[in-house]
């Protein structure tokens, strides 16, 4: 683990970022699409630990980012090129745009000044979205990924991330997948490879150094 002044070092609120990914009700709400997905995510406290940071990182001065991912009732634009896409088509909850499957879920508090990204296609919110348009328009050099799922979408936003030249940031408890012992495997033999790896409370700590009164919150 990082030491408290690496970390601080990292987690400068004006180049700093932190995104959630997928914490959305029909991911990890209580009628998911994937109910041992939504499942692990509560009970492991990593979804409370993702709200955790929000919190924070509101309070901080920190950007926020939603990362959503949704599909058109007619399914244009979406993948059909793997397993995982076509399965997605037969689940009982669809991630349709404007529906209360890709709001963000509690207990995750979203401010007016908070950014989301709602994607139609693919597996990671950073490939393919104006995410990294966002980012570098934002000054962001370090990006704290979290949310779901440990299996797909957060070793692509780590990946991509990276690829694209910023210091990625994952607080080990604040991600979920399934089952629950793959999460600590794969941050352990991957993501720790090339990510800085610390948790919820580490990254809480030096978050709240800045700490100021936060912003109104709304539902999204």
């Amino acid at each position: 683990m990082p030491s408290y002044e690496q970390l601080s070092a990292l987690l400068d609120p004006a180049s700093t970022v932190l995104i959630t990914v997928e914490c959305q009700q029909g991911v990890v709400g209580p009628g998911a699409a994937l109910p041992q997905l939504a499942r692990e995510a509560r009970d492991s406290g990593a979804l409370a630990n993702v709200a955790r940071l929000v919190a924070a990182a509101h309070a901080g001065g920190v950007q926020v980012l939603h990362a959503v991912a949704e599909r058109r009732p007619d399914g244009r634009g979406a993948n059909r090129n793997a397993r995982l896409f076509r399965a997605a088509e037969r689940l009982p909850v669809q991630q349709l745009t404007g529906t209360a499957a890709t709001c963000l879920a509690p207990p995750i508090e979203v401010a007016e000044q908070d950014l989301v990204i709602r994607r139609l296609h693919g597996l990671s919110p950073v490939q393919g979205t104006e995410a990294d348009a966002l980012l570098r328009n934002l000054g962001c050099r370090t990006l704290v990924v979290t949310g779901v799922s440990a299996n797909v979408a957060i070793p692509n936003t780590v990946f991509d991330a990276v690829n694209r030249g910023y210091t990625v940031v994952v607080p080990s408890d604040a991600i979920a997948g399934v089952p629950a012992d793959y999460t600590p495997a794969m941050i352990r033999h991957t993501l720790a490879l090339v990510a800085t790896v610390a948790t919820t409370d580490e990254v809480l700590s030096c978050l709240r150094r800045t700490a100021r009164p936060g912003p109104a919150v709304r539902p999204v």
